[in-house]
């Protein structure tokens, strides 16, 4: 981050993570200037955030006293060009996230750290496609990111040991407990995780195993505190299958390869908690 202003952080995307991140940064009293390209998505994105900014006092995962930093939505790129380090939090898709680090490697001034926020494409990829890749790094934040404290942070071949400063140094000020893992499709986490949810979904589609009895046995036997297939509601079936593809591009993995019971389920629209539908049935369209 450059240290002549106070911080500002600039999030491109106002989906799930881009919201999630949105409102850590918010909680700990940091401007937020979010950008997306369409309008309703960002008034959507002030009512979650507001949402989520209230669940993070009711948990303690806010600083008491503290107010929350200021929060600017805007459909203007150029308005997130004086931004201390800019989180670009679209789609898992390559085209799309090609399409936007570009566009805003251009926009920032020189040394303002450039942080995908990514579940699999390889840092040193995406570094192709800014102008300064030294100022290109990965994180990985969990989602609800307001809750869950550790973030993967990747470091790819070309990025800097200034960026990784300014990153752990941001993560700090949010009070981030940040792992720095090295350059791989899916890093750690979604190398692991994705793969499994997957083989989740496939039991439940060979008819093997109910979503419920899955997630119990998951939870129950193996000791996790959510099951895959609640974890894959909470992610997001397309963004689930984006990463997935993604993932089984770079490796040939065929565990990786999106089943047909997770690919019907995103063509059905039923997409998990936003949707108010996924392996489970919540009732209404979340938030």
């Amino acid at each position: 981050m450059t240290t002549e202003t106070a911080p500002r952080v600039a999030i491109v995307g106002a989906g799930v993570m881009g919201t999630n991140i949105a409102t850590v940064t918010l909680a700990h009293g940091v401007p937020v200037v979010l950008v997306d390209l369409d309008d309703t998505v960002l008034d959507q994105a002030r009512t979650t955030i507001d949402g989520m900014l209230r669940h993070a006092a009711l948990m303690g995962a806010r600083p008491s006293g503290l107010p929350p930093g200021e929060l600017v939505t805007t459909s203007l790129p150029e308005d997130a060009a004086g931004a201390s380090a800019v989180i670009e939090a679209v789609t898992e898709l390559p085209t799309v996230k090609a399409k936007v680090l570009a566009e805003y490697s251009g926009l920032v001034r020189p040394g303002t750290p450039l942080i995908s926020n990514t579940s699999g494409i390889p840092v040193d990829e995406m570094a192709d496609w800014v102008a300064r890749p030294a100022e290109l790094a990965g994180t990985h934040f969990m989602n609800p990111a307001y809750l869950i404290r550790m973030v993967e942070v990747v470091r790819g071949p070309r990025t800097g040991d200034g960026t990784m400063t300014a990153i752990t140094t941001l993560l700090s000020a949010l009070d981030r407990s940040p792992v720095v893992v090295g350059d791989s499709p899916g890093f750690v986490t979604s190398r692991l995780l994705h793969p499994m949810i997957n083989d989740a979904a496939r039991l439940v589609g060979h008819g093997t195993a109910t979503a419920d009895a899955v997630d119990a046995l998951l939870e129950g036997c193996l000791g996790h505190p959510t099951g895959p297939l609640r974890t894959a509601d909470l992610i997001g079936l397309d963004n689930l299958a984006d990463s997935l593809q993604a993932l089984y591009e770079r490796t040939g993995d065929e565990g990786c390869r999106p089943c047909d019971a997770l690919l019907a389920k995103v063509r059905e629209g039923d997409l998990g908690r936003k949707t108010g539908r996924g392996f489970y049935d919540y009732g209404r369209t979340q938030p």
